[in-house]
C-alpha cells in the first residue's frame, strides 16, 4: 500500500514537474517568439525622412522600401505640414525620438538650416555630388560657404513655351509676302554724320571710322539673327518676339502674341537675372551685392516697355490663365515653370490641345544683354544631430542619385541629377536654363527679397522709374545685410 501511494506520488510529482516544465516552455517560447517578432523590427537601423509635398509620397515610400531592403534597415518617411517646417524640423531633433534624420527642403532656407545645426556638410561616401552628376546651378543651390550642405534633388525654373503650329504660319507668311523666300530683311541704312568739320582733324575722321565700323557690325549682327529668325521661327531675343509681334497676321480667336504671370517675380526674374547680383551665385556672400547698375537698369527699362506691347493686366492674368490661354490657342508665347511640361502632356492626351508645340530657353533681353533664369532647388538635407547620420547620408544620395531616374514619370518633376531625366524635347530646355540659372539667394537677411523683387516688377509695370527703384532695393538689401549704406 505504501509502495502504491509512493508510486502515485512519484507519477503526480513527475506530472507537475512535466507541466511545470511544458508551461515554462510555453511561456519562453513565447517570449521567444514575441521577442523574435519584435527583434526582426526593432533591431534594424532606423532613420526617419521629413518632406511636405504630398505629390511625392508615393515616390518617397517606394525609394523607402527599395533603399530599406538593399541596406536591411527601416525608413521611415513622414508627410509633414510646410508651415514653419524649418522650426518643426528644429522642434522634432530638441523634444522627440523619432527626430528626422533626413529631409527635403529648399536651396533658400539652407543657411537658416545650416547655421542651426540642421543640415551637416554631406559625407557623400559614393562621390556623387560634383560636375558628373549635377550642373553648375544644382551644386550653387546646396553650396553654403564652399560647403555642400545638401543633395540637388528636383528643381524648378523658367522657359519659354511656343506654340509651334502659329510660328510655322508666321514662317510661310514671311516666306510668300513679297512671293520671294530670299527677301532681303530691311535693315535701316546709316546715315552719315555731316556734323564734322575740317577743324576735327585726324582723330574726328578715326572716330567717325571708329563708330561707322561698330555700326556696320551691330547691323551684320542684327540682319544675321533675324535671318536665323526667319529660318527656325525660334526667338532669340526680345527683340525677336516683337518682331514676329509686328509681321504677324495672327489668324482668328488670338488675342496676343506673349501673355505671362507678371505679377509673379519667378517669371520676372529672367530679365535681371544675369546683373543683379544678390549674394553671387551661391547666394550666400554678404560681401556680394550689386542691385543697381547700369546693365540691370537697362534691363528693367526693356521690360517696362514691354507693357507697351503686350497690354498684360498685372491683376487679372496669373499663370495658370496664361497657361490655359496657351492651350487653347489665344496667345503665341508664354513664360512656364517645369510643371507645364506634364500639364501639356495631359492636355494633349485628354485631346484638349489641338496645335503643336514647342519649348525653348528663355530668350535674352537684347543682343547686347543676357537673360538669366532664377531657381530654385528641393534639395535632401541631412541633420547634423542625427544618431544615425551615415545612413541618413547615404539615403540621401540615394534618393537624389540613382534612384531619381524615374522621378519625372511617377511626379512631373524633373530631378536635378543630370543623367536621371530621359532625353525630351520639352525637358531638355528646362535642364539647360538651369544649369546657367542663378539659385534664389538662402541668406536669411534677403528672405523677404522675393516679395520686394515682386514690388518692383509691380511699380515698374505700371510706370515708375527703374533707377529710382533699384536704388531703393539696393538700400534696402543692404541695411538688412548690416552694410553701410552710402
Amino acid at each position: 500500500m505504501r509502495m502504491k501511494h509512493r508510486i502515485i506520488a512519484v507519477l503526480v510529482l513527475i506530472g507537475m514537474v512535466c507541466a511545470v516544465i511544458a508551461g515554462s516552455k510555453f511561456e519562453m517560447t513565447g517570449a521567444s517568439e514575441e521577442l523574435t517578432g519584435l527583434s526582426l523590427f526593432e533591431r534594424k537601423e532606423s532613420i526617419y525622412f521629413w518632406y511636405a509635398d504630398e505629390n511625392l509620397a508615393d515616390f518617397i515610400n517606394s525609394a523607402a522600401v527599395a533603399f530599406g531592403e538593399e541596406h536591411n534597415v527601416r525608413v521611415i518617411p513622414q508627410l509633414v505640414s510646410e508651415s514653419e517646417y524649418i522650426e518643426a524640423i528644429n522642434d522634432a531633433t530638441l523634444h522627440s525620438e523619432q527626430m528626422p534624420d533626413a529631409y527635403l527642403v529648399s536651396n533658400d532656407s539652407l543657411e537658416k538650416a545650416y547655421l542651426a545645426g540642421l543640415a551637416a556638410e554631406v559625407i557623400d561616401e559614393k562621390g556623387i555630388c560634383n560636375g558628373d552628376h549635377f550642373s553648375r546651378g544644382a551644386l550653387s543651390a546646396v553650396t553654403y560657404h564652399d560647403k555642400k550642405v545638401a543633395y540637388p534633388f528636383y528643381f524648378d525654373t523658367t522657359a519659354l513655351v511656343y506654340n509651334r503650329t502659329y510660328l510655322e504660319m508666321w514662317l510661310q507668311q514671311q516666306a510668300t509676302n513679297t512671293g520671294a523666300e530670299q527677301e532681303e530683311v530691311e535693315i535701316p541704312e546709316q546715315t552719315a554724320d555731316s556734323e564734322g568739320t575740317a577743324d576735327d582733324g585726324e582723330a574726328g575722321d578715326a572716330a567717325d571710322t571708329g563708330e561707322e565700323v561698330q555700326d556696320e557690325e551691330a547691323l551684320a549682327l542684327e540682319r544675321a539673327r533675324i535671318e536665323e529668325l526667319l529660318h527656325t521661327g525660334i526667338p532669340q531675343t526680345i527683340d525677336d518676339i516683337l518682331y514676329i509681334a509686328n509681321t504677324f497676321a495672327v489668324p482668328e480667336g488670338v488675342e496676343g502674341i506673349m501673355k505671362w504671370a507678371v505679377s509673379d517675380i519667378l517669371y520676372n526674374y529672367w530679365i535681371v537675372g544675369n546683373y543683379m547680383i544678390v549674394g553671387g551665385d551661391t547666394g550666400d556672400q554678404k560681401t556680394n551685392i550689386n542691385i543697381s547698375n547700369e546693365q540691370t537698369i537697362d534691363c528693367l527699362e526693356i521690360y517696362k516697355a514691354l507693357n507697351q506691347y503686350f497690354y498684360i493686366g498685372a491683376d487679372t492674368v496669373t499663370y495658370d490663365s496664361a497657361i490655359q490661354d496657351l492651350i487653347d490657342g489665344k496667345i503665341v508665347f508664354t513664360v512656364a515653370t517645369t510643371d507645364v511640361v506634364r500639364r501639356l502632356e495631359n492636355a494633349e492626351e485628354n485631346g484638349e490641345l489641338s496645335y503643336e508645340y514647342g519649348i525653348t530657353v528663355m530668350p535674352d533681353i537684347s543682343d547686347t544683354l543676357s537673360s538669366r533664369s532664377v531657381s530654385v532647388t528641393n534639395a535632401v538635407a541631412v541633420n547634423g544631430y542625427s544618431r544615425n547620420r551615415e545612413l541618413a547620408d547615404q539615403f540621401a544620395a540615394f534618393l537624389t542619385g540613382e534612384y531619381s531616374g524615374n522621378l519625372f514619370a511617377r511626379t512631373g518633376k524633373i530631378a536635378s541629377c543630370i543623367n536621371a531625366n530621359p532625353a525630351d524635347a520639352y525637358i531638355d530646355p528646362f535642364q539647360a536654363e538651369y544649369a546657367d540659372s542663378v539659385p534664389f539667394p538662402k541668406m536669411i537677411a534677403t528672405s523677404n527679397l522675393w516679395i520686394q523683387m515682386e514690388v518692383l516688377f509691380s511699380k515698374l509695370w505700371n510706370g515708375e522709374d527703374a533707377a529710382e527703384l533699384l536704388d531703393e532695393l539696393s538700400e534696402q538689401i543692404q541695411m538688412q545685410l548690416g552694410i553701410a549704406v552710402g
